[in-house]
């Protein structure tokens, strides 16, 4: 099944057209049992719940496939409205007995602003056009009339209708595919083997992870910092975790009323299946060992462990329809990282510091032939520190994503990329450092406009056990002229031809105490480029000397034990075991400069 669901995913990267999902892999595919419970482990995905709930079973014939994105009508499988997802019903002797399933983030589907993304969005009517569940094929034809409408509402229809075209057809392979096993083994034999999947998934947490946990209850809180239509403010998401045995209860009681913007994310359908198969990956860090981590893998099994307690309607995790949701990976990422923060509460701070790794940028205008062009990418960050390790630079938290190719950009879009490099100090400090985000310039080439929604623009990622926050996001426009820092959310700043705008996106957390991180391995940060010579003696306490050859930098052992000791002795109380950084206290003090306005 690993490689079905592998085969597939390759077929959509040979076969779409947009930089979205071919270059950045913005895309995921599923396989499921008759019974719609996830059976692959390699990456999270959508549900075919709400296919099922609207066209039973029963009802379904080879050939068909189905169509939807509507947020508030997929079970809370879909977040936002440029997720795409088609579904393909596996047969075995005229029955039903499995699903294949692939979303992939399109470019555009309607909506207010080029991208289907607006961050001052109030309502989903802004946002593009709603597909309820619906079937696009039937027994193998298509659905010309509903093809032709969703082609109409993209500002890229060409594009949309070739990726659409793409998700389908490798689905439809899969579905071969899965069919393939069927008959080769039988439907029992198989059927035995999926849920002995699931039940080993279910068992590992239960038996392996769940056990290095204290029963007890621990309570966190992370935040939102802002909506795009209010004024900046800390937008809370609460949770109590409580730890029986091998079972845990998530409760979400407390978290703040739904936003005026668009960072709602409604994942109290389903009984919150989606938003446990999301989170609880994060528990493999508890594993004895990274391999051991790596070789777990996350299906429908873990719904079994977790029980979920969502806040009444109205909420930030519960909107009411017809509330924004397209920049729902704020809230999406925040609760990842709430799991994280409640647990290591409950384990003496061994899980990762914070990483904040889905952002999206953009420009979009009109070339130099006057033909529309709209430019999106997608661009990772550091990941956190963790106690046997320091946090990976530059990652993307959609499994096999990948930053868009310079050379890409500048063969189709009236844009030169003129830097891309790590991002220096941008790591949260500690013992185990975190991951660098990139720096990365933009010189247009055209009169355009650039587009942007990123969190973290304040709030820096969370150091853990006495590790430091990182470096926040940021976009600066005119970089060599009058620079001005952006939102974290803009529906299009005018950029002129020949300005530079530099996009830098946040380091992960440190885990930690800086002044324990070995005085070697701050003088290889320096050498490389990864930390800065006054980091290295203000963060680490660390004095350098660069050598005569130019080649690295020498520690000078006398110098740095005083200043680590001088550090230490300055120091008025213990290091946090969270660390939110100087923007929370900004924030909380209400010193944070307002929103830039759209233009």
């Amino acid at each position: 099944m690993n490689s079905i669901e592998a085969e597939i995913e390759y077929a959509i990267e040979r076969t779409a057209r947009s930089p979205m999902i071919r270059e950045a892999h913005d895309y995921r595919v599923g396989l499921f049992d008759r019974h719609c419970r996830k059976l692959t482990g390699r990456s999270y995905s959508a549900m075919p719940n709400a296919v099922v709930r609207d066209f039973p079973p029963a009802s379904m014939r080879s050939g068909d496939v189905f169509l939807m994105n509507d947020t508030y009508l997929t079970e809370g499988s879909i977040g936002h409205l440029p997720d795409l997802c088609s579904t393909v019903p596996v047969f075995h002797e005229g029955e039903v007995v499995a699903y294949i399933q692939a979303f992939g983030h399109h470019d555009d589907i309607g909506g207010r602003v080029p991208g289907s993304m607006p961050g001052t969005a109030r309502t989903v009517f802004e946002e593009g056009l709603l597909i309820p569940p619906i079937k696009l094929y039937s027994a193998g034809v298509r659905n010309d009339a509903v093809f032709t409408i969703v082609k109409r509402n993209s500002r890229v229809p060409e594009m949309l209708a070739a990726d659409l075209d793409s998700e389908v057809q490798a689905c439809v392979m899969g579905a071969q595919r899965m069919e393939g096993l069927f008959a080769r083994f039988g439907r029992e034999a198989v059927e035995r083997c999926f849920q002995a999947i699931l039940d080993k998934c279910r068992d590992i947490y239960r038996k392996e992870l769940l056990p290095k946990i204290a029963d007890g209850e621990y309570s966190w809180e992370d935040y939102v910092e802002h909506d795009g239509v209010s004024d900046p403010k800390l937008h809370k998401i609460a949770l109590k975790m409580i730890k029986r045995g091998e079972r845990i209860t998530l409760d979400f009681t407390g978290t703040d009323p739904q936003s005026n913007g668009p960072i709602n994310w409604p994942a109290d359908y389903a009984g919150g299946a989606f938003l446990i198969k999301w989170i609880a990956p994060i528990l493999r860090n508890l594993a004895d060992t990274p391999e051991r981590a790596a070789e777990i893998h996350v299906n429908e099994g873990v719904c079994e462990v977790f029980d979920v307690v969502f806040p009444p309607k109205g909420t930030l995790i519960t909107p009411r329809w017809p509330a924004a949701t397209n920049a729902r990976s704020f809230v999406l990422l925040r609760c990842l990282g709430l799991l994280a923060g409640v647990v290591a509460q409950a384990v003496e701070g061994r899980m990762p510091a914070d990483q904040e790794t889905i952002r999206y940028t953009g420009f979009f205008g009109q070339d130099n032939d006057g033909k529309p062009f709209l430019s999106r990418e997608v661009l990772g960050g550091g990941s956190g520190g963790r106690c046997y390790a320091d946090g990976s630079d530059a990652i993307h938290i959609v499994p096999d994503s990948r930053n868009q190719p310079a050379e890409f950009t500048e063969t189709r879009f009236p844009l030169l990329v003129e830097k891309l490099a790590l991002r220096t100090d941008s790591g949260g400090a500690g013992k185990r450092r975190g991951g660098l985000g990139y720096e990365k310039h933009y010189r247009a080439l055209v009169d355009c406009r650039t587009i942007v929604t990123a969190d973290r623009v304040r709030l820096g990622c969370y150091g853990v056990n006495g590790g430091a926050a990182g470096q926040p996001f940021c976009v600066t426009v005119d970089l060599e002229g009058t620079p001005r820092d952006l939102g974290g959310l803009v529906d299009g700043e005018p950029v002129l031809a020949g300005q530079v705008v530099r996009v830098v996106t946040t380091g992960g957390g440190g885990w930690g105490d800086p002044l324990e991180r070995e005085v070697e391995l701050v003088a290889r940060d320096v050498t490389e480029g990864r930390v800065s010579p006054p980091a290295a003696e203000a963060h680490y306490g660390v004095v350098l000397q660069a050598r005569a050859d130019l080649d690295g930098y020498d520690v000078d052992a006398a110098a740095t034990a005083k200043l680590r000791a001088d550090l230490r002795a300055r120091r008025a109380a213990p290091r946090p075991m969270i660390d939110r950084g100087p923007g929370y206290e900004q924030m909380m003090r209400g010193q944070c400069a307002p929103r830039m306005k759209a233009m």
